[in-house]
């Protein structure tokens, strides 16, 4: 697919005049990166805009003792690294390629003549801020008042509707992600979270193969977070 196809698709860039499609093209570049790849570390400089393309990359959040949560995972369409862009600071967090991935790369100056041309763009980039930000409300208020059960359980649905393949009746979560990688996304350990896979195996809430969690009862899996 071509670039210009496929930014086309991307919900920041919806609705671009032709040319103004064309002239960010333009000024982008494509990268390719492979699984577990390191984009940036928290503290680096920021100078890129980055969008998927194809893929997914987690934003983690790591600390002194070398314990890691994992903020979010940002899936085709999604755009990141415009915090340090915008105030000027460095990084405050590490992205990682989750999958090999296709990103698109747009520099601090053409991002910024790209967004002064565009009150579309800058509508976008502030609803998606301002929809981070709430998540980051919701990720504290679960991690205060939610039990490790009912936070996994709210992760594993929220996985299941983004990244989630319809597979007859149940529904397989596409990413490959380890229990570690599942423990960093609710802060908890990666011992609780392998109690809770068998917890919800044996339940016959989903079905574990490998790395791979189909969820074959969905409506049982809600209940949990209640």
């Amino acid at each position: 697919m071509e670039l210009l196809d496929i930014i086309k698709n991307i919900p920041l860039f919806k609705g671009l005049p032709e040319p103004e499609a064309q002239e960010l093209v333009s000024m982008m570049r494509a990268q390719k990166v492979k699984q577990g790849e390191v984009l940036f570390r928290k503290g680096s400089e920021g100078t890129t805009l980055y969008i998927i393309a194809q893929g997914a990359v987690k934003i983690v959040l790591p600390s002194r003792l070398g314990d890691e949560m994992i903020v979010t995972i940002f899936s085709e369409g999604d755009f990141f690294g415009e915090m340090a862009l915008l105030d000027g600071f460095p990084r405050s967090a590490d992205a990682v390629a989750v999958e090999s991935s296709r990103l698109l790369l747009l520099n601090r100056t053409d991002f910024f003549r790209f967004l002064k041309k565009s009150e579309t763009a800058i509508e976008s980039v502030l609803s998606c801020l301002s929809e981070r930000l709430r998540k980051t409300d919701d990720l504290l208020e679960d991690t205060s008042f939610l039990n490790i059960p009912a936070r996994f359980a709210k992760k594993l649905l929220e996985l299941g509707e983004t990244f989630g393949r319809k597979e007859g009746d149940s529904l397989e979560i596409s990413l490959r992600l380890t229990q570690k990688d599942l423990a960093d996304m609710v802060g908890a350990t990666r011992e609780s979270i392998n109690k809770e896979l068998r917890v919800l195996r044996d339940k016959e809430i989903i079905e574990l193969s490998g790395h791979t969690i189909r969820i074959v009862d969905m409506n049982r899996l809600k209940r949990r977070v209640r």
